[in-house]
């Protein structure tokens, strides 16, 4: 049986090439298949950029552009085609998008004032992960951020760490205030009773050094919880 031939870039027809494509129409005329495409710049022997960049959308968890939040080295190196450079620049794409959208939302939420704020700067990092993250977010006076420390990071059911951890932090940053920022790798942010039963120690441990604990904010998918807004804080 003869083999089919794997047609290059060059043999495409004008409409299919992506870099001709910007420049004719943008990059918002591009398929996500496309775009990546040009990021990766060149297939193999057997398959063309596009041809890759679609069996990287096709077999990622979840599939399409969301897999590369998600892949790991050893999961795009099973995909065909892609060896170890290659899944190097897929997992830089992935890093290089959370960086992007934490920058570009950074400049408008450093003032925590509401929980919606928190959660616009951190959902795309933490919504992706597959364990869960405990952070601490140290504030001001004026509720400015001054330092965010990554304080564990658990299994896929639980991610808790000790008050004394928490204060140490804060109090060698010179922080008046905390809030707690944690993920549901499930997706579902509602909060168990191990979270709110932590949060209450918590909140009990910064009355007692007055640095009051402001929130707890419990990631998902694309959804957030605030434990203050549910009324699990005390008042």
């Amino acid at each position: 049986m003869k083999q089919k031939q794997k047609r290059t870039m060059k043999e495409l027809p004008l409409w299919e090439r992506p870099y001709e494509k910007v420049l004719e129409c943008g990059s918002a005329s591009l398929s996500d298949a496309e775009l990546l495409a040009v990021i990766l710049r060149s297939g193999t022997r057997e398959l063309s950029a596009k041809e890759m960049a679609e069996e990287i959308l096709r077999h990622g968890t979840p599939a399409g552009l969301a897999g590369l939040l998600h892949g790991t080295l050893e999961d795009f190196m099973e995909i065909r085609g892609v060896g170890k450079v290659k899944a190097i620049q897929l997992v830089c794409i992935g890093e290089l998008s959370r960086r992007i959208w934490k920058t570009a939302v950074s400049a408008e939420t450093t003032v925590f004032d509401h929980p919606s704020k928190v959660a616009s700067r951190y959902m795309e990092e933490m919504r992706h992960m597959e364990q869960e993250n405990l952070k601490l977010l140290i504030l001001n006076t004026k509720n400015i951020l001054i330092r965010e420390v990554n304080i564990s990071r658990g299994t896929v059911n639980a991610s808790l760490s000790t008050p004394r951890e928490l204060f140490i932090e804060a109090l060698r940053h010179r922080g008046v205030g905390i809030i707690l920022l944690h993920n549901h790798p499930s997706g579902d942010p509602a909060p168990s009773r191990e979270d709110c039963l932590y949060t209450r120690r918590v909140q009990q441990a910064g009355n007692l050094l007055g640095i009051p604990l402001l929130d707890h904010i419990i990631i998902g998918d694309n959804a957030y919880v605030s434990l203050k807004e549910r009324g699990i804080l005390e008042t």
